[in-house]
C-alpha cells in the first residue's frame, strides 16, 4: 500500500492532466481552424511576414505531413508547417505559423532560453533513448544493488527530462506572445480575430505544462522510491 500510494498521487493525475490537454488543444484547434481569417493570408504568408519584418531571409519554410505537426528546426534553419497550416488562411493556421514563426525570431535574436534549449537537446535525447531500456531492464533484474543502480538511472534520466520541458516553458509561451503581437502589428488579423488565435495557442501551451508536470511526477516519485530503498 505504501508503494502505491505515491504513485497514485503523483502518477495518475499527471495521466489525465495530458488527457485533458490533449483533448483540449484538439477541441481549440478543431474550432478555429473552421474560421476563416478576413485577409485570407495564409499560414506561410503569415510566418513569412513575421520572419521578414524581423530581418530573417534565411530559413526555409517548408510543408510536412500530419496534423499539429509544426515546428521549427534551428539546427537547419527549417520553418515546417502540416498543411491545414501551410495552406490554410484560418485563425489556428495563422496563430500556429506565427508561433512558429515565433522560435525563428527567438532564435535571431539570441533568446537565452532557446539557445539554453538547444544546449539540452543532445543530452536530452541520450536520456530519451536510455529511459525505455532502463524501464524494460527493471523487469529482468532481481538483485537489489542492480535495482538500486537501474532506479538512479532513472532518476538521472528524469531529472534532465523535467530540466528540459522546464526551460520549454518560457520559450513557448514567448513564441506566442511575439506570435500575438505581430499578427496584429503587420495588419494580417484584426485585434477581435486574436480571440481564436488565443485560444488555440493557450490549449497549446497546456500540453507543455502536462509533459513538464509529468516529468516532475515520475522524478518525485523515482526519488521517492530510491530513499525508500536507502532506508
Amino acid at each position: 500500500m505504501t508503494s502505491i500510494l505515491p504513485f497514485l498521487i503523483l502518477i495518475v493525475p499527471t495521466f489525465i492532466l495530458a488527457f485533458w490537454a490533449q483533448n483540449k488543444v484538439r477541441s481549440a484547434y478543431g474550432k478555429y481552424v473552421q474560421i476563416p481569417s478576413r485577409g485570407r493570408i495564409t499560414g506561410r504568408e503569415a510566418a513569412l511576414a513575421v520572419m521578414q519584418k524581423a530581418g530573417i531571409h534565411d530559413v526555409e519554410i517548408v510543408q510536412v505531413p500530419g496534423q499539429l505537426t509544426d515546428h521549427y528546426d534551428p539546427m537547419n534553419k527549417r520553418l515546417a508547417l502540416s498543411e491545414d497550416n501551410y495552406h490554410g488562411t484560418s485563425l489556428a493556421a495563422l496563430g500556429v505559423a506565427a508561433h512558429e514563426a515565433g522560435h525563428a525570431v527567438q532564435h535571431k535574436v539570441g533568446y537565452s532560453m532557446l539557445n539554453a534549449r538547444m544546449a539540452m537537446v543532445p543530452v536530452t535525447n541520450i536520456a530519451s533513448s536510455v529511459l525505455p531500456i532502463v524501464m524494460i531492464g527493471s523487469l529482468f533484474v532481481f538483485s537489489a544493488a542492480m535495482s538500486g543502480l537501474i532506479l538512479k538511472i532513472a532518476v538521472a534520466c528524469y531529472l534532465v527530462l523535467t530540466a528540459f520541458h522546464l526551460i520549454t516553458l518560457p520559450v513557448e509561451f514567448d513564441a506566442s506572445r511575439r506570435a500575438k503581437q505581430e499578427l496584429v502589428s503587420l495588419g494580417i488579423l484584426g485585434q477581435d480575430e486574436l480571440v481564436g488565435v488565443n485560444k488555440t495557442l493557450d490549449a497549446a501551451a497546456w500540453t507543455y505544462v502536462a509533459a513538464f508536470i509529468s516529468s516532475l511526477g515520475y522524478l518525485i516519485y523515482l526519488l521517492s522510491m530510491l530513499g525508500g530503498n536507502r532506508e
